[in-house]
């Protein structure tokens, strides 16, 4: 069987490195932790799994960090995981399937980011990231901050899924991200397309939603951003500006987003929301309506499972039984159910459609 390195940077991460390499130590031939320096029990803790444990002293950008770890594996393939990461039994167990059957040709293999998950444990939030590639092809990271792994030839697309858990840190380092973006800025350094998205997203997080829609305007008439980051740019801008009560703006960077692609689901159900409280019920039906032409699908990019499952079915139940369409009403509801019984919105919709008898 192909051997595989797990590669990882960590700093201070003694409240989670454990159980991140509890997870896949029994999945992997090689743990390479690489420390960009910890004052906690980070290394104590690494070396009870491995001995393959480096200094790198931090110089403000993840990609050479990253891609000095990757330097450091001896495997055919290479993982990379951060420390708030883990794998669940049933994502360990598909991972073992996928490896037992993974042949010489495959060249990179992605898996789900589940980067948030309801009390269920279904996730609220996911996208693709490639995990695995074939250390022979010698894939590089790019970016200082928010980096990202080229990739090319054969590429699997998984059913395995990383879970983050970033929410089981008590200690976080909030504002570094904005800090390394600050002093580009201020050094003059010019700014990539990846760079104004992801240094926004730092201004809006931090409540600078003027400074952040400035950002966001210069990406996005840039016309040289990636499609994604282009549709999340609009959703962001109509954030700030729902943030600072402009409501004209926020609907209009909704719209905005249909420039790059066919409407996703979340902005359908954000503009169904919308007319939902100007009770244009009609109107708003139609958008839930549209988000549920993906369901079943899957998103390109970034994915919030409820705009294509629970939600437009429970927002249609409202429409519909307000425009005097019991019966499409009560399908929208078994549907609802389906997806999400325990929802307080969802329970008090099966009392009503009790009471009514229907």
């Amino acid at each position: 069987m192909r051997s595989i390195s797990l590669c990882m940077i960590v700093k201070n991460e003694e409240e989670v490195l454990a159980g991140c390499l509890d997870s896949v130590q029994n999945l992997v031939d090689e743990i390479i932790i690489v420390d960009t320096g910890s004052t906690d029990r980070t290394k104590e803790i690494a070396a009870q799994y491995t001995s393959r444990i480096f200094d790198f002293e931090w110089i403000n950008d993840f990609s050479a960090a990253r891609n000095y770890s990757f330097s450091k594996a001896t495997g055919e393939y290479i993982m990379w995981l951060d420390a708030d990461d883990v794998l669940l039994p049933k994502d360990q167990d598909a991972f073992r399937d996928l490896w037992s059957g993974l042949t010489d040709e495959v060249d990179v293999v992605s898996m789900y980011y589940h980067t948030s998950l309801d009390g269920e444990g279904r996730p609220l939030y996911l996208y693709r990231r490639n995990r695995i590639v074939k250390r022979s092809k010698n894939f590089r990271w790019h970016g200082a901050v928010h980096e990202y792994l080229e990739f090319g030839g054969n590429i699997v697309a998984s059913e395995i899924a990383v879970t983050h858990r970033k929410s089981e840190k008590t200690h976080t380092i909030s504002d570094r991200n904005m800090r390394i973006y600050e002093s580009f800025v201020a050094s003059g350094k010019e700014l990539t397309p990846r760079d104004m998205f992801y240094y926004a997203n730092e201004l809006k997080d931090h409540g600078k939603f003027e400074l952040a829609k400035s950002y966001y305007m210069e990406l996005l008439q840039s016309e040289k951003g990636w499609v994604e980051d282009n549709i999340r740019a609009c959703q962001y801008l109509a954030d700030c500006c729902k943030a600072e009560g402009d409501i004209e703006g926020y609907r209009m960077h909704l719209f905005r987003s249909f420039r790059y692609d066919r409407p996703r689901p979340e902005f359908c159900c954000l503009i169904g929301d919308l007319l939902t409280e100007d009770r244009n019920y009609d109107a708003a039906a139609y958008w839930y309506e549209q988000a549920l032409d993906y369901e079943g699908k899957e998103l390109p990019g970034f994915s919030v499972p409820a705009y294509t499952t629970w939600y437009p079915y429970l927002q249609l139940t409202l429409c519909y039984s307000r425009i005097g369409l019991l019966d499409e009403a009560k399908s929208a509801h078994e549907k609802a159910v389906f997806y999400n019984p325990d929802h307080p919105s969802v329970r008090h919709n099966t009392s009503f459609f009790e009471k009514l008898s229907l």
